[in-house]
Order: structure tokens, then C-alpha cells, then sequence
């Protein structure tokens, strides 16, 4: 398998056809969704998937398909991703990850979003990268602080609006070191 990056346990990598289907399972589990304003369809997913290949054809980077090197297992996506909506950061790049839930708290996003960070830095020359989540999505901002991200302020995110209970976003923020 050719991966962009790879980490001691994690190969990050472009988007397969074959991923549809572990991932359109990630984004139907209600847990796993919890932060966001629904679970996905197959169908979008699979647009998901497509905007993941575009932008890594474009730029050379995207939320990556993440596996598990041990024996490729799917777990989902860590990666960085150009976003251009109104608000007061962007257009900018920013880092997330969305995991099956029986690889939570074993360490994978903190271990492929340091990787990704050094990718954005070292490999992009970017200068700085965001990340954000809903004030309710503690687990992801304890993600972004192990990271070394710093707390930049609550917004609330303008493609959220009508959706109360995950609106108001914590923004952070982390820049290259010199």
C-alpha cells in the first residue's frame, strides 16, 4: 500500500472505491456523530469520498484514509483539509479526524494528527493549521491540545447555524515553529 504518511502504527493515504463501505458504517453510527447535525448516507459518504480525491489530487492532501499498518485495518480518517466557508480564519487548512468508535481512546488521532501536522509544516510549507469542534466534543479538543494547538475562541460556525446544540464551535489554532 502507498501511503503519504505513515506513522509507527498508522499508514494515512488516499481515498479507495473500496472504502465506501467502512466508511459510510463510521458515519452511520449515532455515536460517532454526536457533534455533527446527522449520521451520512451511503450516498453521502460516498460524496464525501469524492471530495477527498479532488482536493488530494489538487493539493496533495486531504482527510486521509487512515488504516492500521499492524493488518490494514480500516479506522476511519485523520488528515487536513482546505476550507473556505465564511468566518473570521479562513480560507484555511484544517485538521480532523473521525474514527470507528472501538478505536477511540487507543491513541490513533493524536498519533496521525501529529504526523499530519509535520506533513502540513515540513512537506507543505504552511505556516499555520486550525481545527474546531463543537463545545460538547470535549475528546477532539483534548486531541487538538495534545497536539500542541492553543484555544483560540467560540464562534459560532456559520454552517451550523441551525443546528443549537453544536453551533458554537471552539476554535484553536497552532503555527509553525520557526
Amino acid at each position: 500500500m502507498q501511503y503519504t504518511i505513515q506513522t509507527e502504527r498508522l499508514g494515512l493515504r488516499n481515498w479507495q472505491d473500496s472504502d465506501l463501505v467502512e466508511m459510510a458504517a463510521i458515519n452511520r453510527d449515532p455515536q460517532v456523530m454526536q457533534h455533527f447535525p446527522s449520521t451520512q448516507s451511503l450516498e453521502d459518504t460516498r460524496g464525501f469520498i469524492d471530495r477527498m480525491q479532488k482536493q488530494f489530487s489538487k493539493t496533495g492532501y486531504c482527510y486521509f484514509a487512515a488504516e492500521r499498518l499492524s493488518d490494514q485495518t480500516f479506522l476511519g480518517f485523520i488528515g487536513i483539509m482546505y476550507q473556505d466557508y465564511e468566518a473570521d480564519f479562513t480560507p484555511c487548512v484544517d485538521i480532523g479526524w473521525r474514527l470507528g468508535k472501538v478505536y477511540w481512546g487507543q491513541g490513533f488521532a493524536t498519533e496521525g494528527a501529529k504526523a499530519c501536522l509535520e506533513y502540513a509544516f515540513e512537506v507543505l510549507a504552511l505556516e499555520k493549521v486550525y481545527s474546531l469542534a463543537s463545545l460538547a466534543n470535549v475528546p477532539s479538543m483534548k486531541v487538538m491540545e495534545k497536539i500542541g494547538m492553543k484555544y483560540q475562541y467560540d464562534f459560532d460556525h456559520p454552517k451550523l447555524l441551525n443546528y443549537p446544540s453544536i453551533k458554537t464551535c471552539s476554535l484553536y489554532l497552532i503555527n509553525k515553529s520557526v
